[in-house]
């Protein structure tokens, strides 16, 4: 089979911005698809973070020429390069991403969002000119640009370099639409006919991700759970019907681990490496971790990990209910993250209460995540929902079983252990409630005190694979479906 030319585009990537797992899929998935022999070429924005990285960033002597409001605005280009030979371009114009942030400040998004990443979507299709790259492939990702598979469709569509580009649109979280007044349609020069039920309108605003799900030739999102969810009502954030009309096209896919970065045997940022054949660093890991956070208790206690943003999405309205009872249990409990102010304020309140047998640190800390990953016994994710998920994956490698609420990606990882066959990778529960998740918590615990049983889920645990290689042989599946669907419709 023929190698594809492939255009990645994204509005973070790993390493050089990142706000959640869309930016870890940018940054692994095009060097794995570039290890399977395909031609992989990736765009973003130059947000300031990223001139003020240490990156090896060179700018281009061309420009590009992007139409936006009816001019012609000059934006420069910046080349790197994601692993040996993977071009990286970046789109600089300083009005729109020389911020602090990529999408907004903690007091809320910008205002001009919708500007930021119309110019943007625009700038991608016009630096596949620019560059000379006649992609076989465009690859996009949630509502920042998702306009682009419009636009291609549209007023791109009788370009020569792009007339058999066909496109896929990964929806990493539907939670997160664009959703703009319909005044955003004359600044993204669309035909207005496009403003429909059957296109861009939604309830009378516009509707960037929806853009996306109408005009890709195929749909994919985190996880074959969430492909299902996200055509109900309950998880359809009010486009379920317009996903169910394209459910033919809708695949999921798992996003993948990087094993190079997330490996205990290798990791640097642990205080002893080990693997399945060997746990005793494992142990000392263990005692650092009761260092940091200042336990104190029984040496017999299980160490349950959270690395995790404060919301209501992640479960910490359960939680919150369920702290009191969790901790009259023979346990330790950490938390790492950032997030809603009620959770901050609330979590560290607890602390105070519970001194010793729960440890809070409110902060975004990498080095730290890796020492809760490789510290803890158990890694608790009580999502309401959750499109693919990744610390479930890595506790795994980690030899830290997973309790997980079975949504999407949690559900499709994690195997309920069964005591009597030995199989499975962890625990589950399914209803959405306080008492299901410290239910769940006493069957771990009555497990972790059978050390025959124990060893034997820790290491089905450890001897999971969830590689970007599996991810992506089935990403490149999914690209020839795209391009075989067009050849059929043309046929027709």
């Amino acid at each position: 089979m023929s190698n594809l030319k492939i255009l990645f585009a994204s509005s973070e990537v790993t390493p050089f911005a990142k706000t959640g797992g869309l930016a870890d899929v940018s940054g692994s998935l095009p060097l794995a698809l570039a290890s399977l022999g395909h031609k992989v070429v990736v765009v973003m924005p130059l947000y300031r973070s990223v001139k003020e990285g240490d990156y090896d960033i060179k700018r281009q002597e061309k420009f590009l020429s992007v139409p936006f409001k009816g001019q012609k605005l000059e934006t420069k280009i910046f080349l790197s390069k994601m692993g040996q030979d993977i071009p990286i371009y970046f789109l600089q114009r300083e009005e729109f991403f020389d911020r602090r942030g990529l999408y907004g400040t903690s007091e809320g998004d910008y205002f001009d969002n919708p500007d930021r990443f119309i110019f943007f979507s625009r700038g991608v299709l016009e630096l596949s000119q620019t560059i000379g790259f006649q992609p076989d492939i465009i690859h996009c990702h949630d509502w920042q640009t998702s306009l682009i598979l419009v636009y291609l469709k549209s007023l791109y569509k009788n370009i020569p370099s792009l007339r058999q580009t066909r496109s896929v649109f990964t929806i990493h979280n539907l939670a997160y639409q664009g959703v703009f007044p319909k005044e955003m349609m004359a600044v993204s020069e669309l035909p207005l006919e496009l403003f429909s039920m059957k296109g861009l309108e939604y309830y009378g605003k516009m509707n960037f991700l929806k853009g996306g799900i109408v005009f890709s030739d195929v749909i994919t999102t985190v996880s074959q759970k969430y492909a299902q969810e996200i055509q109900t009502p309950e998880y359809g954030y009010g486009i379920d019907g317009v996903l169910r009309e394209r459910s033919a096209d809708i695949y999921g896919i798992l996003n993948g681990v990087d094993y190079t970065s997330w490996n205990p045997k290798t990791d640097p940022h642990i205080t002893s490496n080990y693997d399945v054949k060997d746990l005793s660093g494992k142990k000392r890991c263990r005692e650092e971790l009761i260092t940091v956070y200042k336990l104190k208790g029984s040496d017999e206690f299980p160490i349950i990990g959270m690395i995790s943003r404060l919301a209501d999405q992640k479960g910490f309205d359960i939680l919150a209910e369920a702290l009191d009872n969790l901790l009259k249990l023979d346990l330790y409990l950490v938390i790492l993250g950032t997030g809603d102010a009620k959770y901050e304020e609330q979590l560290v309140a607890l602390e105070k209460k519970h001194r010793g047998r729960l440890g809070v640190k409110i902060a975004f800390d990498n080095v730290l995540a890796h020492k809760i990953e490789a510290g803890s016994d158990m890694f608790l994710m009580p999502s309401k929902y959750e499109p693919c998920g990744l610390n479930q994956m890595y506790s795994l490698k980690y030899g830290t079983i997973p309790i997980v609420r079975a949504t999407g990606g949690l559900d499709d990882t994690i195997r309920e252990f069964n005591p009597e066959s030995v199989k499975g990778n962890g625990f589950k529960f399914s209803a959405y409630s306080p008492s299901d998740l410290v239910k769940t918590v006493k069957r771990a615990m009555y497990i972790y005190k059978n050390k025959l049983l124990w060893t034997k889920l820790v290491a089905n645990a450890m001897k999971e694979d969830f590689s970007w290689h599996k991810s992506a042989k089935k990403y490149e599946q999914i690209y020839r479906k795209a391009l075989a669907k067009a050849e059929r419709l043309a046929q027709a």
